[in-house]
């Protein structure tokens, strides 16, 4: 019975793009075809659903970066309960619909583009483990390594306790719901951790002619020596990642929970 655990847990940590076998009159054939169309949706669905659910805090951040007349004077979590009253419910998520339209296909490719990656990588290269997972997630983004070592980790250590069987491929274990929630949440906060003073450098790049220190701030190296120098690490090159962190930890572990879901809806273990 352990053997069988640890045979099914180390399968789970990096399973193949194997095709499951087919019911009915599709066949396997049919499975192979839509293979990609199915990886294409898994992808797009979490990416919808992780960015509907931070909506809210989106649209006041809009709201507040555009210095709106309404909420200028309010903060973020005071405009979240003014935005209702003023619009309705409706009105948090005003715009979503159009991002949706955005988001889909950039989510969709980001996941198919990982999976895709860790088994070309796999099969090309013959590197596999932890290795293949930063290689990866380096080409499709920095969340999917540190998601992706958490499950393997968690299922190589405590299949049991932290797996489950997968609803499309009983010899493959997926992660609980409710730990892909966390190790999701996780991941993003990691990955938020790492990259944030990139982000803000960028930021301020973008900027351009706007800051009076231009001139000094033309590279990425000189952006970012320039705001360690003037505002530290806290109330510089970390400014405002508490607020990233509200936004992004919720809408990674919905994206990766969603994600795996998918990936047993459609059949992809």
């Amino acid at each position: 019975m352990a053997a069988a655990a640890a045979t099914a847990a180390l399968a789970a940590a990096d399973p193949p793009p194997a095709m499951p076998q087919a019911a009915g009159a599709g066949g396997p054939t049919a499975r192979r075809d839509f293979y990609w169309l199915r990886s294409f949706l898994a992808g797009g669905i979490a990416g919808c659903c992780a960015k509907t659910t931070v909506a809210p805090l989106d649209r006041v951040k809009v709201l507040l970066q555009a210095h709106n007349h309404h909420y200028k004077h309010l903060g973020v979590f005071s405009a979240l309960r003014a935005v209702p009253q003023k619009e309705g419910y409706l009105g948090l998520y005003k715009g979503n619909g159009a991002m949706m339209i955005r988001i889909f296909p950039y989510g969709a490719i980001q996941f198919m583009a990982f999976e895709h990656y860790k088994t070309l990588i796999t099969t090309k290269l013959g590197v596999s483990g932890h290795v293949h997972r930063l290689m990866a997630g380096s080409m499709a983004g920095v969340s999917f390594f540190t998601f992706g070592t958490l499950k393997s980790v968690g299922l190589s250590h405590a299949p049991t306790l932290l797996g489950r069987p997968s609803s499309d491929n009983p010899n493959v274990l997926v992660l609980k719901t409710h730990i892909n929630l966390l190790c999701g949440g996780v991941a993003g906060a990691i990955a938020q951790t790492i990259s944030y003073p990139f982000d803000v450098t960028r930021r301020r790049m973008q900027l351009g002619t706007v800051l009076p220190e231009f001139e000094k701030c033309l590279t990425m190296w000189e952006t970012m020596k320039y705001v360690y120098g003037h505002h530290g690490i806290q109330k510089g090159l970390y400014r405002g990642l508490s607020l990233n962190y509200i936004r992004c930890v919720p809408s990674q572990a919905v994206a990766f929970t969603t994600y795996e879901l998918m990936k047993q809806f459609f059949h992809l273990n």
